[in-house]
């Protein structure tokens, strides 16, 4: 009796020692994409593709199948993915200048204008500052320093620091009637006499200007004739003292080509479905899209990394970011594929995410579904860190039926659902909310290794990535069974009236960040935002606003500053080829 009560206990610890023991769904996925192996999982490189067909393969294993009328699983397309100088000149000579990423392809000539730092410095901010004050500019070519006065105090470093990105000082040139623009790194400055890198920004579109960089042997020939050489110059403007004025280079004059090639890469979404499992003949909207971007930010030298000087270079892995929302996909469609489906599930890996959510902005431009025969969208974007037990939902507000759906898959689940109706989110989520499919948009929140090389697959809380797979499921089988199918409601996303402390303006705008346009091109507006209310709609391309001529995203952001809420503001903008106006009344969100 003892040996067979001994051998049961040993059967039951064993028994109990393999539950404890069982592989994670997600785990091998996570380990493999995070892996030093993918470099980042930049969009458009070789890292990228050998994700891609990883990610495929995963499909194909949990029996997943190419769209119909596909002959794989890989949907391309293309990007806009950096910029290299094509043959810029001065004088003839290519020798000491570069383009800046952002120039127009311009030839001009002109007269040199010093203009100091270039800084302009919005009324709204209480500060007086404004390197243009006594200049005249028009028709002539500007010369600035790079960043802003090495030796103000404190706090003016912080205001004028705002201002000193290059666009904006491209676009305060312009402006003031300039041809063109041209930049120097200071003596006195960080990286003194050296050309600026031209880097890439998500913002593709050029500045409206012919802008290069050059470097301080060129600059001291344009500065031959002044009484005072640069650095002396610099000096007295690294005081911060705003009357300290630019001048007119005495007889000096220069011939400007500028030249910048667009660099196109071409990125691949992974797109399968897993057919229904009945006939979907008379199901309203018979698709389900399930899906989450797998690319990442490479080493980190776009300009999005957030890693610390040390880290500076270093993969960034990208494990909760988004290789677990990835992993979540995949295993839902290996735990789906074993159950009935009365729609055909789409399951949807995008690519370009990081650089302004293209992957999936390209499907719904695109789609090789009818957008209007989609249920409903799930996104899954960093999901692999879970805190308190709290799981962030968003983009509820999107359909009626989603409150009740989750409470229902939750049972089992049993986390602190953390419930946010609005879909305006910067994920993928976005593009199908303004394509009008009721989405939800999954994730645990942010942390301290977000964008930085220390987002690594041994962070990731397994156990509860799985948990949250398994509520996905839940919720999936259930949209796929309801009918008729989610209801889509379009989120008015709240503003609040009057100056308030605490709050900045909101014009209820969103920028389309992919597309080559001059102006700002619309993806979308919010619903019941000032944008919509002054008949704005996606596609529209605004150029100019409060009699500030936009030629891309940073212009408009620039702007923004100099709006008022609840001042009425005349917009200009391009439909369909034909300009129109309107009048649009900021509003203030907190």
């Amino acid at each position: 009796m003892k040996k067979l009560l001994l051998v049961s206990l040993l059967v039951t610890a064993a028994a109990l020692q393999a539950q404890t023991t069982v592989a994670p769904k997600t785990k091998a996925h996570v380990e493999f994409l995070a892996s030093d192996r993918l470099e980042g999982r930049e969009a458009g490189t070789p890292s990228e593709r050998i994700a891609g067909d990883y990610i495929a393969a995963q499909l194909a294993r949990a029996g997943a199948k190419p769209l119909p009328g596909h002959a794989d699983m890989f949907v391309p397309f293309e990007f806009t993915a950096g910029s290299r100088d094509g043959g810029t000149r001065m004088n003839g000579s290519r020798e000491g200048i570069q383009a800046l990423s952002f120039s127009d392809d311009a030839e001009v000539s002109g007269a040199v204008v010093f203009a100091g730092y270039g800084l302009v410095v919005p009324e709204s901010q209480n500060f007086g500052y404004d390197s243009y004050a006594t200049l005249d500019v028009k028709d002539k070519i500007v010369l600035v320093l790079r960043y802003f006065p090495e030796d103000a105090d404190q706090q003016a470093r912080a205001v004028l620091a705002r201002y000193a990105d290059l666009r904006y000082k491209a676009q305060a040139a312009r402006q003031r009637g300039a041809k063109a623009l041209l930049v120097v790194t200071g003596p006195r400055s960080p990286n003194a006499g050296t050309l600026v890198p031209m880097t890439f920004d998500t913002a593709i579109a050029g500045s409206g200007i012919p802008a290069a960089s050059i470097t301080g042997e060129v600059a001291n020939t344009l500065f031959a004739s002044s009484p005072k050489p640069l650095r002396d110059i610099q000096q007295e403007l690294d005081s911060g003292n705003p009357h300290v004025a630019g001048f007119e280079l005495p007889g000096v004059t220069v011939n400007l080509a500028t030249s910048v090639v667009r660099v196109k890469q071409t990125g691949r979404n992974v797109i399968a479905y897993l057919p229904a499992t009945t006939p979907v003949a008379g199901v309203e909207k018979p698709w389900v899209v399930i899906g989450a971007h797998y690319d990442h930010l490479g080493r980190g030298d776009k300009g999005n990394s957030l890693a610390s000087k040390e880290e500076v270079g270093g993969i960034h892995h990208g494990a909760d970011d988004n290789a677990s929302g990835t992993s979540a996909v995949l295993a839902m469609a290996q735990s789906l594929s074993t159950q009935p489906r009365r729609r055909n599930v789409v399951l949807a890996l995008w690519s370009a995410e990081e650089i302004g959510l293209v992957g999936s902005n390209a499907f719904v431009t695109a789609p090789p579904v009818p957008i209007d025969q989609l249920a409903a969208y799930f996104n899954f974007d960093m999901v692999g860190r879970m805190q308190d037990n709290k799981l962030i939902v968003q983009a509820t507000g999107t359909s009626p039926v989603w409150t009740r759906l989750l409470e229902r898959a939750n049972v089992a689940a049993g986390f602190d659902l953390v419930i946010q109706p609005d879909p305006y989110q910067p994920t993928d989520v976005a593009s199908f909310n303004l394509a009008s499919v009721p989405s939800l948009a999954f994730t645990t929140g942010a942390h301290v290794d977000y964008h930085k090389p220390s987002d690594t697959a041994d962070k990731i809380n397994y156990e509860d990535l799985d948990r949250i797979v398994d509520m996905a499921v839940s919720l999936a089988r259930a949209t796929e069974d309801t009918d008729p199918p989610p209801q889509f409601t379009k989120v008015d996303q709240p503003t609040s009236r009057g100056s308030l402390a605490g709050v900045r303006v909101t014009t209820g705008t969103i920028p389309d960040y992919a597309t080559e346009v001059k102006g700002l091109l619309l993806s979308g507006v919010t619903g019941g935002g000032p944008a919509e209310q002054a008949g704005l709609m996606k596609g529209d391309v605004i150029v100019e606003i409060a009699g500030q001529s936009i030629a891309n995203i940073y212009d408009y952001t620039y702007a923004l500053e100099l709006l008022k809420v609840d001042q009425p503001v005349k917009v200009i903008y391009m439909r369909a080829g034909q300009q129109r106006e309107t009048q649009l009344t900021p509003g203030a969100r907190r």
